[in-house]
């Protein structure tokens, strides 16, 4: 399979495919801005945006039926860290052109105004710098985020501090970039992260990742004491450069926590401007539409709710209902002269292969995450046929269960619930083995579910004898 992007993108695209070993088997054909490719039976074109990391383009692929343009991340930054700017003046002429769809970036779709310019960082982490000349100082952000480490790196220069890595990713991603002439480092002084007690806290920098509190990430070890070289207290400062993802917040909050324990002072995006963001808000998003001018529109990144604001910011720059539809994972989407519609699903979304067993279906990763959460449940008893009565007693036997008195009451409970079921069905006349199983099932996942709130995986064993 060909992989097109530009320099930088393809460096990040074959590290991670090379460590999963299959970068092998793939092209990595490398484009510039501007440039326009025949791929399969489009003309791509790759238009230069701004964004968080370097080298980011929308795309527009010419078709025999109109244009359609894919924003990708952006936001309209007008005095970027390496001077290159979202090419406007090409997305007005694709607009003149016709655009038939427009597919965009929708992350900030509620946030009202113009996103600051990434280069505002660098003034606040300047003075915080400044402010703390005694300070070992920590900076976290994403190791992709090659204009903030510049920002970093040129404020550590400034106060002639020794800048230290810690991460993987950014170790690779800095090396990578320095390579192609996307950072200047001038003559920084950087050191391996196992000789930084060889210096005070006011002679360092340590650029690192883990701000959206990954797990094993550099700062959630910081943050645990589980670095092997670097332990953080009261003489350091760590600053999130960052800030969270949805559904990463009790994760950063974690982090936060850890490192106030260990009495390091902690600045993130709440308490000082560290970070900014690299997508657009409304009032870019308008302008963006503006250029391009479509006659459809699908909201494209971010959260459901996102994409609903962008939808009706669409709708309030002049398309009508008929033509803006928002969509989800694995939907297909056809454009006509009436406006545009659903036209089917393809299979999307995560895809589990469980070692050498081959794929797994969502029912085995359900009864997974069910036993992790509570256990299992196993049911016992013996019936005799021919006298319609239990003379093996039901026994409850649990696996991965919390022990304790209200426990040993519970399953008391449990199990009374189910020697009534298993009698009723009895005095019914129901002996068939395969029904006395799931008699016994929905009585005690009833009770567990709906009195205890618990959803452990039941193992039913009833033998009819």
């Amino acid at each position: 399979m060909p992989i097109y992007g530009a320099a930088l993108t393809l460096g990040f695209a074959r590290h991670r495919l090379t460590e999963a070993k299959v970068a092998h088997d793939l092209t990595f054909i490398e484009v510039t801005d501007g440039e326009r490719r025949r791929i399969g039976p489009f003309e791509v074109e790759f238009i230069p945006v701004t964004h968080s990391v370097p080298s980011a383009h929308a795309l527009a692929f010419h078709t025999k039926v109109g244009i359609v343009v894919h924003s990708g991340d952006f936001k309209l930054d007008l005095t970027p860290i390496d001077g290159r700017r979202t090419d406007i003046s090409r997305l007005a002429a694709i607009g003149d052109e016709g655009v038939a769809l427009l597919l965009c970036d929708s992350t900030n779709a509620e946030e009202p105004g113009f996103t600051a310019s990434e280069r505002s960082v660098g003034g606040a982490l300047r003075r915080l710098f400044l402010e703390r000349p005694q300070r070992r100082m920590v900076v976290a952000c994403f190791a992709s985020h090659i204009h903030r480490v510049q920002q970093i790196i040129d404020v550590a220069l400034e106060q002639n501090r020794k800048i230290a890595l810690m991460g993987r990713s950014m170790e690779s991603n800095v090396k990578l970039a320095r390579k192609l002439h996307l950072l200047h480092v001038g003559n920084a002084d950087f050191i391996d992260i196992e000789n930084i007690d060889r210096f005070a806290p006011g002679e360092v920098c340590v650029i690192c990742t883990g701000s959206q509190g990954e797990p094993l990430a550099a700062l959630s070890k910081l943050s645990r004491g589980d670095a092997r070289y670097l332990k953080v207290g009261a003489d350091d400062t760590v600053i999130l450069s960052s800030h969270p993802i949805p559904g990463n917040e009790w994760s950063v909050g974690r982090v936060i926590d850890d490192l106030h324990r260990a009495g390091t002072e902690v600045i993130h995006s709440e308490h000082e401007p560290v970070h900014a963001s690299g997508h657009a808000r409304q009032g870019e998003l308008r302008t963006f539409h503006q250029l391009v001018r479509p006659r459809n529109f699908v909201p494209v990144h971010g959260e459901y709710r996102h994409m609903v604001h962008h939808a009706d910011l669409a709708i309030s720059m002049g398309l009508t209902h008929a033509h803006v539809l928002i969509c989800e994972d694995g939907d297909q989407v056809e454009v006509t002269a009436t406006g545009i519609k659903r036209s089917g699903q393809v299979p999307a979304g995560f895809h589990y292969i469980d070692g050498s067993a081959g794929d797994l279906d969502e029912r085995p990763l359900e009864e997974r995450r069910m036993l992790a959460a509570f256990g299992v449940l196993q049911i016992s008893a013996g019936i005799d046929k021919d006298r319609g009565t239990i003379i093996q007693p039901v026994r409850i036997t649990t696996r991965g269960w919390f022990d304790g008195e209200h426990d040993r009451t519970l399953l008391e409970n449990v199990t009374a619930n189910v020697r009534e079921a298993l009698e009723t069905a009895l005095r019914e006349g129901d002996y068939d083995e395969a029904s006395l199983n799931k008699v016994a099932q929905r009585a005690a996942g009833r009770l567990l579910g709906q009195k205890f709130r618990r959803q452990p995986v039941l193992l039913p064993a009833i033998v009819v004898l």
